[in-house]
């Protein structure tokens, strides 16, 4: 079954303070109800605090970065679901969590699998 990633930047979640348990309760929610249908395969997201790197085939690690991602944040999901239109069923779910919309991008075929 194809693979999709289903996220949102950081900047997108507007929520008060004393909403963030309730938005953490709802997406754990939606989380549960995707393992208990089998499709879940990951979850969380990237953290603002630390910074990103970048490693080169030769082992140099710098903080020169992409451009384009530079401001890659938010949160992110990766289900494992039979039909593109699940996935958007699935995205419809985590943003009424999140309280914001998600974008969702599939995944190439693995050649090896």
């Amino acid at each position: 079954m194809p693979r999709y990633l289903i996220s949102f930047p950081s900047p997108a979640m507007v929520v008060r303070a004393d909403e963030l348990a309730d938005v953490g309760e709802a997406a754990s929610a939606v989380v549960d109800e995707m393992r208990a249908a089998g499709v879940y395969v990951f979850a969380g997201g990237l953290r603002d605090d630390v910074e990103p790197t970048r490693v080169t085939g030769d082992d140099v690690v710098s903080d020169e970065l992409y451009p384009q991602t530079r401001e890659l944040s938010g949160g992110f999901t990766i289900i494992d679901v039979a039909s593109r239109d699940e996935a958007h069923a699935w995205a419809a779910k985590l943003a009424v969590a999140c309280r914001c919309p998600q974008e969702v991008r599939e995944f190439g075929d693995d050649p090896r699998a």
